[in-house]
């Protein structure tokens, strides 16, 4: 399992980006891909809405990849 330490700059940011951001995907439109096909999850549930704004403390799953979303210090 991969697990991967993201640091939010700001109130959320949009699942699809999270994703490109990580380097998950290489474009917003290939992160959208991903959840649309329901292949991504959010604090343990399968999350389908592409632009899911995802805070602080939040934990986002994709396969045995594990982002956890942490507040700017």
């Amino acid at each position: 399992m991969q697990e991967i330490d993201f640091e939010l700059n700001g109130e959320f940011v949009e699942l699809n980006q999270l994703l490109k951001l990580v380097g998950i995907c290489d474009s917003g439109g290939a992160g959208k891909a991903l959840v649309a096909a329901g292949e991504v999850s959010v604090d343990g549930h399968l999350e389908l809405r592409r632009t899911c704004k995802v805070r602080a403390g939040s934990e986002v799953t994709l396969g045995d990849v594990v982002i956890s979303v942490k507040a700017a210090a």
